[in-house]
């Protein structure tokens, strides 16, 4: 299984990365500004269903990927950091955007929960991000999709955890979204190159 060092790094870069607002975060708020607390946790339900969804396809991908490579599994870990740094990159040099620009869902229950998990399912860098980001806590061996089965819950759970602080804390919250767009595009873009560095840096030969 996962040594606990390795885990409780993993919790921490999770809730690192999670903390930055984005597209998800930018429903939410607009959801709980127009129509309340109640209407942005429905959005974390909606969201929180979409990240099941490519968890278990991150899982799956991830199994059949490691059954395949076998002796190769560092290969995989590689490209994972690579594309860490890659998005990091991408996230630095982009140009700042209003995320409160987003606008709420019409007042239906239906409509926000669906509205959530669409805004979640089509947004690709969320699977492969997970894609790229999960394996690299994973050490090679029989249980190795169990560890990953355990790092996708761990991920649920922190991601939706703080997508709710964010739906009960959204009239404080909200002007992170607003100040420093670009310094906020700063902070995630260094986090992910410093996520895909220190993974690097900490494979053992």
């Amino acid at each position: 299984m996962i040594a606990l060092d390795v885990f409780l790094a993993f919790v921490a870069a999770t809730a690192l990365l999670m903390v930055i607002p984005g597209p998800n975060v930018a429903l939410i708020v607009a959801n709980s500004v127009a129509h309340g607390t109640r209407f942005g946790l429905l959005t974390v339900a909606g969201t929180a269903s979409g990240v099941v969804v490519q968890l278990a396809l991150t899982v799956l991908g991830a199994s059949a990927a490691l059954d395949f490579l076998a002796s190769g599994f560092e290969v995989l870990r590689w490209v994972g950091v690579a594309y860490l740094v890659w998005l990091g990159i991408a996230a630095w040099r982009a140009p700042p955007v209003d995320l409160t620009q987003v606008k709420p869902q019409a007042r239906s229950a239906r409509a926000i929960y669906l509205r959530g998990l669409l805004v979640c399912l089509t947004n690709p860098k969320t699977l492969l991000f997970c894609g790229a980001f999960l394996p690299q806590f994973v050490t090679p061996g029989p249980d190795a999709t169990r560890q990953l089965l355990l790092l996708a819950v761990t991920f649920f759970v922190v991601s939706t955890v703080l997508d709710s602080l964010w739906a009960l804390l959204t009239g404080r919250l909200r002007g992170l979204l607003v100040a420093r767009a670009r310094l906020r595009n700063r902070v995630t873009g260094g986090l992910m190159i410093g996520a895909g560095l220190g993974l690097a840096l900490a494979r053992k030969p």
